[in-house]
């Protein structure tokens, strides 16, 4: 086997990570390779699937040029700030150098106990790392800014959560595991030394540009708010709730992280919550952007020092920025919501046919994938009314004309309109009675059920004789209330 690492991270001062190799396991087994991911990388998936490579993927073996390490970071948890969290069970084996040139993270999730643990054991049971690999490969297929899976294997050692578990390693890769709480970690310290090496290092990783801007650590501050804004915005086209959007769980890269309790909406409504730990909403569906404008904030408040040596002028700056959020968010999600109903030009009342629209399907207590699903079908039969759950002559019948009048403003080709809504709006997404139902049967040994539904999320615009089990909403005994976080 032949990695390419380049360990720039490993490279930081010392104090910014705890370096140890990850724990053996007694059995490992590969459950499940992720094949193109691994070509991507410049890697043999035969090679792999040996058993040195699943031995690799364990934690059992570190590869040749490897450099493991913990990294440390804090974070703000449902408001709180804890001054120390840290990779608690993971393992960053090393920076991959891909073919294309690119830089990734091979971390190795549920890899044992680090001085980062606290009270955790360090390890990852089965059914987490199956639904991370399911969901981050989903988000990828989608088009939204992930961390992606590249294998997954069994321990044959048992983890101890509200039962006996089945251990599992999570092979995750990423364009950087640093976080606004490794920012945080190095301010609660005023270690203001490390904070500048942090911010240097993740400007030349991943925000170059900046380099050469008046204020680069401003310009820095500047592109991590639009990614955020990009990246929630498309949460939201989606359905997506992340469950647990805490300081530690925001990507400086711009990416969807840390797949603990998340979860897709069946019916819309925008209070919609299934995080188990988020008992006050504070992650719900439609706060998510006013949270992740909340956790940039505190970003900014690290890098006050960096942006002025006048305090007052440096807290303008930064206030400047993020007040600049709004605006970045509004601007992508309208991006988002033209693309799901086929407009392709912009008209200033976008924003209220939208609005109008989710408000009628939350009254209606309509599904929100398949309600956009059935605007598509619409557009390429030509149909004069859509299906839209129990709402046959509501608010979205007249809806419906409003937004035909909005369609017939716009001299647009109608193949281009109508594979732009293919894109936008999947037929099938990773619902969470589909998903808990795969996961289910993992545990009792029967990979099927998730090796199908991996299979139809590869392809979710795709209709195929199945994909009609895939894109039926719950039954009412189907229905899951609550995700959890697997630890």
């Amino acid at each position: 086997m032949t990695f390419v690492f380049d360990n720039s991270y490993a490279r930081l001062p010392e104090r910014f990570y705890a370096r140890l190799p990850p724990s053996p396991v007694a059995q490992p087994d590969l459950i499940t390779l992720n094949v193109s991911l691994a070509r991507e990388l410049g890697l043999d998936p035969d090679a792999l699937s040996t058993p040195e490579g699943v031995a690799v993927l364990a934690g059992n073996a570190v590869p040749s040029g490897a450099d493991p390490l913990a990294m440390a970071y804090a974070g703000h948890q449902f408001g709180n700030f804890v001054p120390q969290l840290g990779d608690g069970r993971a393992i960053l084996l090393g920076e991959i150098l891909a073919p294309s040139g690119e830089r990734f993270d091979l971390q190795l999730k549920g890899a044992g106990r680090t001085p980062f643990s606290r009270a955790g054991d360090g390890r990852a049971w089965l059914g987490p790392v199956l639904r991370e690999y399911l969901i981050s490969e989903a988000m990828h297929v989608l088009g939204i800014p992930t961390t992606r899976a590249l294998a997954a294997v069994t321990t044959g050692e048992p983890v101890y959560r509200e039962g006996r578990m089945p251990g599992a390693v999570l092979t995750r890769v990423s364009r950087s595991h640093v976080r606004i709480g490794t920012f945080e970690y190095f301010a609660a310290r005023e270690d203001l030394d490390a904070l500048r090496h942090l911010a240097d290092y993740v400007i030349e990783r991943h925000y170059p540009t900046a380099q050469t801007a008046d204020r680069p650590y401003l310009a820095l501050l500047t592109e991590v708010i639009g990614r955020q804004a990009e990246l929630v915005a498309r949460w939201l086209g989606v359905g997506f709730i992340h469950g647990v959007m805490n300081t530690d769980n925001l990507s400086i890269a711009g990416e969807t992280i840390d797949y603990g309790p998340c979860a897709f909406m069946d019916d819309y409504h925008p209070g919609t919550v299934y995080s188990s730990i988020d008992r006050g909403g504070r992650y719900a569906y439609a706060n998510q952007p006013r949270i992740a404008q909340w956790n940039l904030s505190r970003l900014a408040q690290t890098l006050l020092p960096l942006l002025d040596e006048d305090p007052e002028h440096a807290l303008s700056l930064a206030q400047g920025a993020i007040d600049g959020f709004p605006e970045r968010f509004e601007h992508a999600y309208l991006d988002v919501f033209r693309a799901k109903l086929g407009l392709l030009e912009s008209e200033d009342a976008d924003g209220p046919l939208i609005t109008g629209l989710l408000d009628g399907l939350a009254e209606a207590g309509a599904d929100f994938t398949n309600s956009f699903s059935a605007l598509t079908l619409m557009v390429e039969t030509g149909e004069a009314a859509a299906p839209f759950g129990s709402d046959a002559d509501g608010p979205l019948t007249e809806w419906v004309g409003r937004w035909r009048d909005r369609l017939g403003r716009e001299e647009t080709d109608s193949g281009a309109r109508l594979e732009r809504m293919r894109r936008a709006n999947p037929l099938v997404i990773p619902r969470n009675h589909r998903v808990e139902e795969a996961l289910d049967a993992a545990l009792e040994g029967d990979l099927g059920p998730f090796e199908r539904l991996l299979a139809v999320l590869a392809n979710p615009w795709e209709e195929r004789p199945e994909t009609g089990f895939y894109r039926a909403p719950p039954e009412p005994y189907q229905v899951v209330r609550q995700t959890f976080c697997g630890t």
